[in-house]
């Protein structure tokens, strides 16, 4: 079966997003190769190295936002903060 790469990116992006904390901090646990490519998207701070997290970019973290409000939202038309 193959893979929409560009949903995979969008689908981690949003779930990056879940896990945000610190000031546009967020757990870098997903597929290495999916976030080499958000990274080289300009997305997000490189994935290598020590630190557990990465850090989105401006576009990343509005990137980020709205594709979980797309995605996972339990009311996409009324979401709230």
């Amino acid at each position: 079966m193959d893979a929409d790469r560009d949903r995979i990116e969008e689908a981690v992006l949003a779930l990056l997003y879940l896990g945000l904390h610190d000031h546009g901090r967020a757990w870098k646990s997903f597929n290495w190769e999916t976030m080499s490519r958000l990274h080289a998207k300009g997305l997000i701070s490189d994935p290598v190295g020590k630190a557990k997290s990465v850090v989105f970019t401006e576009d990343g973290l509005r990137s980020a936002e709205a594709a979980f409000r797309k995605m996972f939202a339990a009311d996409r038309l009324t979401w709230t903060d």
